[in-house]
């Protein structure tokens, strides 16, 4: 199958007083759909090439990297909850049709819920509850850990500590990959770099920290979730750690939900495109029988 053509553009944004440039992609033709990649201090559209290229031959597919991440802008800023609800709102909006699907992986599932415009969504891995959260760290905690990593001086030196290759090849190998022979040096390289843009530590911080929780409990997320118009697929990953795999099963005892568990763990959007393209194509396409 031949490669789709890929487009790249570059939306701004205007937030309060701040400009901001958001690195998309477009590629394939059909229904439009969405592609919304996880937060995490490594964040990039490029998590979803894979999952994109394939569905690019029966969709319109576009990706994005979250402002503060990958290659968009990455501002110095309070990034909270609210931020990146509006910014969702004002790009599809702005750039998509009326009728659009969304896929989004983990934590971005929280914000794909809010907009509840979509005309069918798929959520992979989804999880609402940062990492130091789950760890079981007090919110005064995080709150003070975050502003540690976004201060001068200090917050560099912390936060390269936490970005150096080996922590990096070390998390994907703990609860990102499931599959180590993955994780090669190019690969690792290829991550680090997006990890030392200008700026970059201050959306990963609040995301680490909790800051970027969508919700403050499991009940806020399961009612969002049943709230949705559209049809829902929720694709569990069979390798999470137990805590996120717990929240991912809650989500599927809800009626009317459509589940599908897979291989992986919380970078399965990526590890297995191929194998989540091939199980969300249906559903995108309109076919809603429950598995």
């Amino acid at each position: 199958m031949a490669s789709a053509q890929l487009q790249h553009h570059t939306y701004t944004w205007q937030w309060q007083n701040h400009t901001i440039n958001v690195a998309t992609e477009t590629l394939g033709s059909g229904p439009s759909v969405l592609l919304l990649p996880a937060f995490s201090t490594v964040s990039t559209r490029a998590e979803l090439t894979t999952l994109a290229q394939v569905l690019a031959s029966h969709f319109q597919v576009t990706l994005l990297d979250w402002p503060g991440f990958g290659d968009s802008d990455r501002p110095s800023l309070p990034y909270q909850p609210e931020f990146y609800r509006r910014f969702l709102k004002a790009f599809v909006q702005d750039t998509l049709p009326q009728e659009v699907a969304v896929v989004a992986a983990g934590h971005a599932a929280g914000y794909a819920l809010a907009l509840q415009s979509w005309s069918r969504m798929v959520l992979i891995a989804p999880t609402w509850r940062g990492p130091l959260a789950v760890m079981g760290a007090p919110v005064a905690v995080r709150r003070g850990i975050r502003q540690l990593v976004i201060a001068p001086l200090i917050g560099s030196a912390l936060y390269g500590l936490n970005t150096r290759p080996g922590f990096l090849k070390w998390m994907y190998r703990r609860h990102v990959f499931v599959d180590e022979t993955q994780l090669t040096s190019e690969f690792i390289t290829q991550r680090y770099q997006n990890t030392q843009q200008p700026g970059a530590r201050y959306a990963p911080a609040a995301f680490v920290t909790g800051g970027l929780d969508p919700v403050d409990e499991r009940g806020e997320f399961l009612a969002g979730l049943a709230q949705q118009a559209g049809p829902v697929m929720v694709i569990v990953a069979e390798q999470a750690p137990p805590g996120s795999k717990a929240e991912m099963e809650a989500m599927v005892q809800l009626p009317n939900i459509q589940a599908n568990y897979l291989p992986g763990s919380l970078g399965m959007a990526e590890e297995f495109g191929d194998e989540i393209a091939s199980t969300i194509q249906f559903f995108l396409q309109g076919n809603t029988a429950l598995t």
